[in-house]
């Protein structure tokens, strides 16, 4: 027996017209969640209005006041009361909302925050006099005058005591300020030439500055550079590649790190759509997907990539904070950023990030210095390039004459390699453990770890060949029929060609069935069921397929891996020199093929100040 709804009562409910309070309200909470959501809309709509500074002033994290000061074109007197009505906004004209510029266009903000909080607005336009006006719980004044010299000062105090609900999901002060710092770093990427400052005013006066970035000035990546050095810290921008690739539209401009500067997290992952901070999930696995042949799968890599095209070509209208946007082509889009990075990466070569050197240093503990004495610095004259020469022919029989159990380190070869100590990996001098290679430079020293260095080098190599000559399949005696929904079938059968490039055959069997008749010979006996039901997840989130691409290039990392040089094996003075070499030549072997580092470069400089020579 069917229980009557409770919701439906003997009356019929009757359809009511909510109040202009009301709706502000409601539309308050899809724009305004948190005092850094009010923060991102004030600072964007400064932007906007092409301001080159902005300062924003917070107390208590936020809930009793946020301030935001620029030096825009500003407001009329006659336009202040149009800017808290909803939907009212000098962005577009509403004939295209494809056609879109610039941060904001909704005409939701202002009036939502002053339905939610105490909202005050002085401004100047050019040739007028300063106004002000302002709103409380929706309830707005009469516009007067105001005293400002030009640009517009936005103060929003006691956020949310319209809603006194909502406090109750407010986190702590710190915790609020940290989300809206973070809003703030994210712009003052997207925005090099224009200068942020960040201050918490909550014991009164000036404050305190959480954040200050002044506007750079050069080109756009020397801006850029600059920004990013001075907002994500020098040692990314230290660590990190220039990237400027264009395809179809797409222009993909900005910086990625190394893979040995990688992350535990993806707290280092700025992505920008036409100068909008976006957090989009196909971007997000296209950057993931660049280094997937690099990172393992608990480290992540650092970049800030900024994505142009035309408004007509994406659509930011799709999530109430527009921090989501929807491509016309996402395939296009998911490929530059894939292809450029790892063409970056390439081009790269052997280069590993500076951090590695730091961490070793870090390491080492020099001489401890007794409280209050001066640390002992101890002069050296270091000796000319011939006289270096002439020493080493003068320990070289001394040194061969030594028990090699005298030394850590068994040294292969001192006769003087000027030529090769001139290339970036140096000559080797020794090797220790029977697993580190001794290398000198002409400006200090390199440790190259021999097992990971060759099984890069054995990886990249497999990998050209699988590239030149295909990745061979193997038929199946019985072909394994796979029952599939229709859409799912009709789906796969679209990339039935890519799949076969891949090793993998399948062909329709009728109905929603087909039959998979070959698949890759690398990975041997595998389960066709399990595999296809994989590919089709991954064409359904991304619209393409690189599992099978993926799980090959896993086995052909595990084939490098027994391929290698094994640790404890001794090499001579010429097998070691050739690795170095080879290293030079190969793309990517600055890192093992799980990420790690695969040498260690000391500068004779930082050597020497480890020892109290400088």
């Amino acid at each position: 027996m069917a229980h009557p709804n409770p919701k439906i009562g003997e009356n019929r409910p009757i359809i009511r017209q909510l109040d202009e309070a009301a709706i502000n309200r409601i539309a308050a909470g899809e724009v305004v969640e948190r005092p850094a959501s009010a923060v991102k809309e004030l600072v964007e709509n400064a932007l906007d209005a092409g301001a080159r500074r902005i300062d924003i002033a917070l107390a208590d994290g936020g809930k009793t006041l946020i301030r935001v000061t620029d030096d825009g074109c500003g407001m009329s007197p006659d336009d202040l009361p149009l800017a808290l009505s909803r939907h009212a906004t000098s962005k577009i004209d509403g004939s295209d909302l494809l056609n879109i510029h610039s941060f904001g266009f909704r005409g939701e903000a202002l009036p939502s925050l002053g339905a939610v909080g105490r909202l005050t607005i002085t401004s100047r336009a050019g040739g007028q006099g300063a106004a002000q006006i302002t709103v409380a719980g929706g309830q707005m004044s009469p516009v007067k005058p105001a005293g400002l010299t030009a640009g517009t000062v936005v103060e929003l105090r006691d956020l949310f005591y319209a809603t006194p609900a909502r406090l109750k999901f407010m986190r702590s002060d710190r915790a609020e300020q940290q989300a809206t710092s973070e809003v703030i770093r994210r712009l003052a990427m997207a925005e090099p030439f224009v200068s942020f400052t960040l201050r918490d005013v909550s014991g009164g006066g000036e404050g305190r500055v959480l954040f200050r970035a002044d506007a750079e000035s050069g080109d756009l990546f020397d801006a850029l550079h600059g920004r990013l050095a001075r907002v994500l810290g020098t040692e990314f921008a230290d660590n990190a590649l220039r990237i400027d690739a264009e395809r179809e539209g797409f222009h993909l401009t900005g910086y990625a790190a190394l893979p040995t500067y990688s992350r535990g997290s993806s707290v280092a992952q700025f992505l920008f759509v036409n100068g909008r901070p976006v957090q989009d999930r196909l971007l997000i696995g296209a950057l993931r997907g660049a280094y997937a042949d690099f990172l393992s799968r608990d480290r992540h890599p650092a970049a800030a990539l900024f994505l142009d095209c035309d408004p007509q070509m994406v659509d930011v209208n799709v999530h109430p904070a527009k921090s989501e946007v929807r491509f016309r082509d996402p395939g296009m889009a998911r490929g530059l950023i894939v292809t450029a990075l790892r063409h970056a990466l390439a081009e790269a070569g052997h280069r590993a990030s500076t951090t590695v050197a730091s961490a070793t240093l870090g390491a080492f503990r020099p001489e401890p210095v007794a409280p209050g004495q001066p640390a002992r610095v101890y002069q050296m004259d270091r000796p000319s390039l011939t006289a270096r020469q002439a020493s080493y022919a003068a320990q070289a029989p001394g040194f061969a004459d030594m028990p090699a159990s005298t030394y850590a380190a068994r040294v292969e070869d001192t006769s003087p390699e000027v030529e090769e100590t001139a290339l970036p990996l140096g000559a080797a001098r020794a090797q220790v453990h029977e697993n580190y290679i001794i290398a000198q430079t002409d400006t200090g020293m390199v440790i190259v770890d021999q097992h990971a260095a060759h099984e890069r080098l054995v990886y990249e190599r497999l990998k050209r060949q699988m590239a030149e000559n295909g990745i061979a399949s193997q038929a199946l005696l019985i072909p394994e029929i796979v029952e599939l929904s229709p859409n799912d079938c009709a789906r796969l059968l679209d990339h039935a060609d890519d799949l076969a490039r891949l090793g993998l055959g399948i062909e329709p069997f009728g109905g929603g069935a087909i039959a998979v008749r070959e698949t890759p010979a690398l990975l041997g006996a595998v389960n066709a069921r399990a595999m296809i039901l994989d590919i089709l997840d991954e064409l359904a989130d991304q619209g393409e397929t690189t599992g099978i691409q993926t799980r090959l290039e896993a086995i052909l990392s595990r084939v490098a891996c027994h391929g290698s040089i094994r640790s404890g094996r001794r090499m001579r003075a010429e097998e070691m020199n050739a690795l170095l070499r080879e290293m030079e030549a190969t793309p990517h072997s600055g890192q093992c093929n799980h990420g790690r580092p695969t040498y260690v470069e000391l500068k004779l400089a930082d050597i020497e100040r480890l020892f109290g020579r400088r």
